[in-house]
């Protein structure tokens, strides 16, 4: 559902409690055992798109992260998007969700006009422990998301024990207090039976990690989003079987005809 801000604010009860060194499993063994066991739950965590075209793919990762951080829990996911994303790569489509295994109807949708306004409603949204989670989606360099302002939502997804995701769309990596930043590109899809589209696939490099070591492995990973469970998985991709350079989205619907054409395939 879409709801204004001043709303929101009188929607959300507030409380707070202690932060904790949890993480969240991706699903993907080797991957999991590279981050130490998953992400943590209580931080703040980047995705980059390098260009509009990945857009779907970087939106699509940080849906299937805060789908595995709702796992079990009763609580909404608020997701913040700057009006020009719209343009770019489609208005979220409410079948797409679900096939990632979110709720539709468990999501609170705030559409914003800048990137200022996009990081208040996503502040005040993550300290709130009635969240299970916060995605915010920002488009171009958006300088109002500075060091100052990522400390700051770092700080509320601490107190408040629930992971902020952070999308940057056609934007390049700045210093943050991110606990994980994540590059994201959309992989081949592996065909289903009568050469149907595959699950949406993803290459992804972890380019840094708090504690950790990201960037001096120079590795990607190509990992597949697995609906039924709600998991990541390794995938390792035979060119033989590929249906095309697809990650599949939960963006375009009726109103998404501007999507990329390499998001071969729409969710739903």
């Amino acid at each position: 559902m879409t709801q204004p801000l001043a709303s929101l604010r009188k929607s959300l009860a507030c409380a707070y409690p202690a932060a904790a060194a949890e993480t969240i499993a991706l699903g993907a063994p080797a991957l999991d055992r590279r981050l130490g066991g998953g992400i943590l739950r209580a931080a703040l965590h980047e995705a980059y798109a390098e260009t509009a075209a990945d857009a779907p793919a970087a939106t699509g990762f940080a849906l299937a992260l805060a789908r595995r951080a709702l796992a079990g829990a009763e609580k909404p996911l608020l997701w913040v998007r700057q009006e020009a994303l719209t343009a770019e790569s489609g208005a979220p489509y409410p079948p797409g969700l679900a096939d990632i295994g979110i709720d539709p109807a468990a999501v609170a949708f705030i559409r914003v006009r800048d990137a200022k306004e996009a990081l208040q409603a996503g502040l005040e949204a993550g300290r709130c422990a009635t969240v299970g989670a916060t995605l915010i989606e920002l488009f171009g360099e958006a300088r109002a998301y500075d060091l100052t302002t990522s400390r700051r939502l770092a700080l509320a997804a601490a107190a408040a024990g629930a992971p902020i995701f952070v999308t940057r769309i056609a934007a390049s990596p700045t210093p943050s207090a991110a606990a994980s930043r994540w590059l994201v590109r959309a992989a081949p899809s592996r065909a289903l039976a009568a050469n149907a589209p595959g699950s949406a696939a993803f290459a992804i490099f972890l380019l840094r990690q708090r504690g950790g070591a990201a960037g001096q492995e120079q590795h990607e990973w190509r990992v597949e989003w697995n609906r039924d469970p709600g998991a990541f998985e390794d995938r390792t991709f035979d060119a033989s079987s590929l249906s095309g350079p697809v990650a599949s989205l939960p963006v375009g619907g009726a109103s998404g005809e501007s999507a990329p054409q390499r998001a071969g395939r729409k969710f739903g």
